[in-house]
């Protein structure tokens, strides 16, 4: 049961909340103040004495309230109420520490399908009404979980260009799921979605998740949210590519804004793909392949005008 008294210290930092699932809560996100609520907070300890939260939005994770009140920057005095809640010491320096990336121990690969396997069969099917084909499959490695953690849940991993995993994501294919997304810890700073399969002498394509990657099919790369991490700006900003296309959702706005001034800088030739409220992946290939085709080059004073638009 979740401790009220907790409850209520994190709602004076983050306001109302509803619950979800399992002790978790979830809330606007004071970060990306997403319309809404993205952020959430579990606030019934594990058996590791964490209370970890994560917006699905602009990302943000962590392992503990102290780390998500210090990225916050609340008051002082709410971590000696924390301390004093739940009888711990929290130090506000506190260094998350990121574990080694590796597939769950139960990642069936679906390309070496068991037709017996009932689990196996709905994971299939949901990918197909999905727009993934069997080359796609084969293609970006995608397996599933019957069990565990990531149990019926669909499993796209990450690898570098050396071909090591440094992340996956996780989609849940039941019909009503009480969680829909889930990943491992990782410096998500140091990650390239897609990294392994991307040719940086053609134009590139920008996308939040890796099923719209997926479906795009040319040269597109998963933010996994909807900000460029780290190892990606610098490999943007350092090689041959000159065209790249910006395909983030009409929610986005803000995050559209930021990209795309930096790029512009650059000297990059930049395309912003106006989504008109569907994904990538619910469109389809053939759809948004028009949209790259019709999309105007976006200039400088286009990006003024969109800030007028967000302001």
């Amino acid at each position: 049961m979740v401790n009220g008294i907790l409850l209520g210290l994190v709602q004076s930092v983050l306001g109302k909340g509803h619950v979800t699932s399992k002790g978790n809560y979830a809330f606007q996100c004071p970060v990306c103040n997403h319309r809404k609520p993205k952020l959430e907070v579990n606030l019934i300890p594990t058996t590791k004495n964490e209370n970890p939260f994560h917006c699905w939005a602009c990302d943000i994770k962590g392992k503990s309230l102290s780390s998500l009140f210090k990225i916050l920057k609340v008051d002082r005095s709410k971590y000696s109420e924390l301390n004093s809640i739940l009888g711990t010491t929290y130090k506000t320096d506190r260094v998350e520490n990121i574990e080694k990336v590796e597939l769950p121990k139960e990642y069936k690969p679906l390309f070496n399908l068991n037709k017996n396997d009932i689990t196996a069969r709905h994971a299939l099917a949901y990918i197909k009404r999905r727009g993934i084909t069997s080359l796609d499959i084969l293609k970006y490695q995608i397996g599933y979980c019957e069990v565990g953690q990531y149990s019926n849940k669909i499993i796209i991993p990450n690898y570098t260009v050396e071909g090591k995993l440094n992340y996956f994501i996780a989609r849940s294919f039941e019909r009503n799921p009480s969680r829909k997304y889930d990943a491992p810890s990782a410096d998500k700073n140091s990650i390239i979605g897609f990294e392994n399969l991307i040719n940086w002498d053609l134009p590139i394509i920008l996308c939040e998740g890796a099923f719209d990657a997926i479906s795009i099919r040319r040269n597109a790369i998963p933010l996994y949210g909807k900000t460029l991490s780290k190892a990606l700006t610098k490999k943007l900003l350092s090689n041959n590519v000159k065209n790249i296309y910006l395909a983030l959702d009409s929610d986005a706005l803000k995050s559209t804004l930021k990209i795309a001034g930096d790029l512009l800088q650059s000297g990059k030739e930049l395309y912003v793909i106006k989504l008109d409220g569907k994904d990538p992946s619910d469109m389809g290939f053939a759809h948004f392949t028009t949209l790259v085709q019709q999309a105007k080059q976006f200039t400088f004073s286009d990006l003024f005008s969109l800030k007028l638009e967000v302001n």
